[in-house]
């Protein structure tokens, strides 16, 4: 296994964690933590842990000196179309039961930070009981998770990727953080969403760091390596050290090419 990549070594230590369930799809998905630690990732993150035993993940996270720095809560019928049921009336039980499902996965892997995806808003749903399950649910949840020492992620996601997601802009994130108002509520900063939605990008960092919890990127418009594109991720990624953000970045990003062939800028990030 290689060691650490030279960025880890910088002046502000800008940790990026590989996204597994998307990047390294060159193997099955048990054998990418060992892909990421060979490629120089300390951390990983991914969609969902629950297809696996948490034993099983906890021993590929030990053995490869990795942390599991976000995972998401259980999104309902995925497979259906569902996209996280936070904010749909009527699911409170089966969002409970999710969160409790998320602790005792967060607990065994040592994970800090999990998200909860809002949802997709029903057809015909009244909004105003669509935004009070909202609120309500998230405020369980903060209470459920701050008690095993784990923060609460919310994030805006694209509506050209998913129409009638609830949740699409930062301001809307900053929003419900101060509505819920839990000291363990944080907003997950996806930049390739945030791009396709309302651009502005250095901005938004700036305004929303102290209230950031995590970052991803990805390059627009094809959810590539951040190396390409149109958004300047070796500004950015200035921009970041510069507020003095110590937080994870996600590579949630599909790779062009096989994962390997496209780290250059993850290389290059190292020698910044």
């Amino acid at each position: 296994m290689s060691g650490p990549p030279d960025q880890c070594h910088n002046n502000l230590m800008l940790k990026f964690a590989a996204n597994l369930s998307m990047m390294f799809n060159e193997v099955p998905f048990l054998d990418r933590f060992s892909a990421a630690a060979d490629a120089g990732f300390q951390g990983v993150e991914y969609l969902f842990p629950f297809e696996f035993p948490a034993e099983v993940l906890a021993e590929r996270l030990r053995n490869h000196h990795l942390e599991n720095v976000l995972f998401n809560l259980a999104p309902g019928n995925w497979s259906a179309g569902e996209r996280g049921i936070t904010c749909i009336p009527g699911r409170e039980s089966e969002f409970r039961q999710s969160v409790e499902t998320a602790i005792s996965y967060a607990t065994r892997l040592k994970t800090s930070r999990v998200h909860a995806m809002a949802g997709i808003v029903p057809a015909g749903a009244d909004p105003a009981a669509v935004e009070a399950t909202y609120i309500a649910n998230l405020r369980y949840a903060a209470g459920k998770l701050a008690a095993h020492g784990i923060t609460l992620l919310i994030e805006a996601i694209n509506t050209r990727d998913m129409p009638g997601f609830y949740l699409n802009t930062q301001a809307q994130s900053y929003a419900v953080c101060t509505a819920v108002n839990a000291p363990n509520i944080r907003m997950q900063m996806d930049l390739y969403h945030m791009q396709i939605m309302e651009g502005d990008l250095t901005m938004k960092l700036r305004k929303y760091a102290p209230h950031c919890g995590h970052i991803q990127v990805a390059s627009v418009p094809d959810r590539h390596e951040p190396g390409g594109g149109e958004v300047d991720y070796a500004y950015l990624f200035r921009v970041l050290e510069e507020l003095g953000y110590d937080g994870w970045i996600g590579c949630e990003y599909r790779p062009a090419g096989k994962t390997v062939d496209g780290l250059g800028w993850f290389r290059e990030a190292g020698r910044a």
